[in-house]
């Protein structure tokens, strides 16, 4: 038998690093990053799985990974799904996202896979999991396929069983026999199960060090003694939900953490650079920019902190306290073409305030919501005292 590349057999030995990342991996790390704060358990996951895939070492005949992500709503499960679109494919809609919710009755997988030929309305139910569906985002650079089962638990058994082959043995046969491949695709599934358990042990305020069960006991727990202590919480909670069989299939179960207070801040920065692509998306001819003062910023983080909801309850707090006031200045009028509002706190009331801080900026637009925020220069106006604009709605905070 021949042995290939076995010139200088020999020579010196070489320490090899199995840790050293190449340009594609770090490019992908790095947008991962920038999207998602706070968990760094699931990205170090993705990031070796894609590594894995890259190197062709996957298993063969099977999904490329099976994932279970478990935490408590609003720390951003479904968004490191997102994420990762966002980084392969330059769009977060290219994943098939499987709403679990409404598969909650046997009789609903048909709209997964298909009524078979003859039954009543077989022509009109046209399944979600089809070959196309999972192909539809292929390049000849990148043969991969997302996924996502969101809240798998609130679905029936007959999901729960019909993903038994899928996540074995990579295949699914619809209503009309046609058979679907899942050999290139990461299949991701969600769930909240143990979340309740977990905030039950997070006592005190928000955060994995300071429980307050642990500092009552003899001998304080330290921090990976208490994150193993939720992650066995959350695991259990889920073997109590799913059989073995289900359980044994999955490649790696992620715990996510709940988001914390200076989590959120970082969360606020992605947010508020999402709000400025809406507008420059949607303001047509006239596009401006805006900026939150630091007190601007206390306030919305002070409304939007709450340990049960993460990160959905800091985005509520941001439509109602930047969002809908900003539409109401577009849909009167109220700025223009390369202004630059700030937006603050009002020490008089509970709503913000919203200034005129410069005008006729030039601002290149980029219609592609989701990239870094255009830097403004100015043009023919230099930086003015401010100008108050006429706002007389209230912002409500409650």
């Amino acid at each position: 038998m021949d042995i290939v590349g076995a010139r200088n057999p020999a020579g010196p030995r070489q320490i090899l690093d199995p840790n050293r990342r190449g340009d594609e991996i770090s490019r992908f790390e790095d947008a991962l990053r920038r999207k998602i704060v706070g968990q760094s358990a699931a990205l170090e996951a993705i990031i070796e799985l894609y590594q894995t895939f890259l190197a062709g070492l996957h298993p063969p005949n099977r999904p490329i990974a099976n994932f279970l992500f478990l935490g408590p709503t609003g720390s951003g499960k479904t968004r490191v799904v997102e994420a990762m679109a966002e980084a392969l494919f330059h769009d977060a809609r290219a994943l098939i996202k499987v709403d679990c919710g409404e598969f909650q009755h046997s009789h609903e997988i048909a709209k997964l896979i298909g009524s078979p030929p003859g039954y009543l309305g077989h022509r009109e139910t046209h399944p979600v999991l089809t070959q196309e569906a999972l192909n539809q985002w292929h390049t000849d650079r990148m043969r991969l396929s997302l996924l996502l089962f969101d809240e798998i638990e609130k679905a029936s058994d007959s999901l729960w069983q019909l993903l038994l082959g899928i996540l074995d043995k990579a295949t699914l046969t619809l209503g009309d026999n046609r058979r679907v491949d899942f050999s290139q695709t990461i299949i991701f599934m969600t769930s909240n199960l143990g979340a309740a358990e977990m905030n039950n042990l997070i006592q005190g305020g928000l955060g994995f060090t300071c429980p307050r069960r642990a500092a009552q006991s003899d001998q304080e727990e330290s921090a990976p003694q208490w994150e193993d202590k939720l992650d066995r919480v959350a695991i259990d909670a889920a073997r109590r939900k799913f059989s073995p069989e289900f359980m044994n299939r999955l490649d790696r179960v992620v715990v996510f953490r709940a988001l914390r207070r200076q989590d959120l801040d970082s969360i606020l920065d992605l947010e508020l650079n999402l709000v400025q692509q809406r507008i420059l998306a949607a303001a047509g001819s006239a596009p401006f920019l805006f900026s939150c003062s630091p007190s601007a910023r206390s306030r919305i983080l002070e409304q939007g902190y709450d340990p049960k909801y993460g990160a959905r309850h800091l985005k509520r707090a941001i439509e109602r306290n930047v969002v809908f006031p900003l539409a109401k200045l577009m849909a009167t009028g109220q700025v223009k073409l390369g202004d630059l509002v700030r937006v603050d706190a009002d020490p008089n009331s509970s709503s913000m305030s919203f200034v005129r801080e410069a005008e006729g900026l030039l601002i290149p637009v980029s219609r592609e919501i989701g990239h870094e925020p255009p830097v403004p220069q100015m043009n023919r106006a230099a930086r003015m005292p401010g100008r108050r604009l006429e706002f007389p709605f209230s912002v409500e905070t409650k």
